[in-house]
């Protein structure tokens, strides 16, 4: 047995987070990662009648790993290169777009679901003239239930027909059932895996509860990527699943989605 003890991180201070870590304020090592996936998605991923948008789902195993914000800067770089892009905020637990991104209050996806109000009436725009948000609005007692209600379907049908791409940030797979909920309407998943704090643990269990929907992963996004030879990568895990690439991008953020806190982890060699 050996102790594998998992890094922390220093929070940066919420007023300048969004500006160090979103759109246009990346680093350029940052950006160049992005572009990175924003190429891969376009080789990699058609929508199911092979005509109208892509629905994307961004997921991970556990909290803390940096899904919403590879969500955000993936449909801004999407944004940047011409595409018409909507970002619904999927994780209707832990809501953090409205504030991070400053947007105005709206009424949300967990009423758009419930029948509440319409989609028009709550799509805001952010970082970029192409790039429309939905936030997720006030959490309801329902989230998995409402993310697998027809109403999802045909919010995901209305959003093809008025935008290039549609990227869905969801809760962690291990955590909720919620993406698994939506994984129905959904062309593409990728899996935010961060590099020294993800086990291999959580990691295995992430996959085997995506397993029935092994067909739809597209790969991995590794944050914090230093090492090349990660364990993270596609010759660990790509193949074993049937995904055709993994890659990582290596840059540092603050960012706290509730990170876990244990002092280390035992795992067997």
């Amino acid at each position: 047995m050996s102790a594998v003890k998992k890094k922390e991180h220093v929070s940066t201070e919420k007023n300048v987070e969004s500006e160090r870590i979103f759109g246009s304020k990346l680093s350029f090592s940052a950006t160049e990662a992005y572009k990175l996936l924003r190429t891969n998605l376009f080789f990699c991923v058609q929508s199911e009648d092979g005509k109208t948008c892509p629905v994307i789902g961004v997921t991970s195993s556990v909290q803390g790993e940096g899904k919403s914000t590879t969500s955000v800067n993936l449909a801004y770089m999407l944004a940047e290169d011409g595409k018409n892009v909507c970002l619904v905020e999927g994780d209707m637990r832990a809501p953090t777009m409205t504030k991070r991104l400053s947007l105005q209050p709206t009424a949300g996806l967990s009423k758009v679901l419930a029948g509440m109000t319409a989609s028009t009436d709550s799509v805001v725009s952010a970082l970029h003239e192409n790039l429309k948000v939905l936030p997720a609005g006030e959490m309801p007692p329902n989230p998995a239930e409402l993310l697998g209600s027809e109403r999802m379907a045909q919010l995901t049908k209305t959003l093809r027909g008025s935008f290039d791409y549609v990227i869905i940030d969801l809760p962690p797979v291990t955590v909720v059932a919620d993406a698994l909920a939506v994984s129905g309407v959904l062309d593409g998943m990728i899996v935010v895996v961060e590099e020294g704090v993800t086990t291999k643990r959580e990691l295995a269990d992430a996959m085997q509860r995506l397993d029935v929907i092994r067909d739809k992963i597209l790969g991995f996004v590794v944050t914090h990527a230093g090492d090349a030879k990660s364990k993270y990568g596609k010759k660990k895990y790509g193949y074993k699943y049937g995904y055709g690439y993994g890659y990582g991008y290596g840059y540092g953020y603050g960012y706290g989605y509730g990170h876990r806190h244990k002092k280390e982890d035992e795992e067997k060699n």
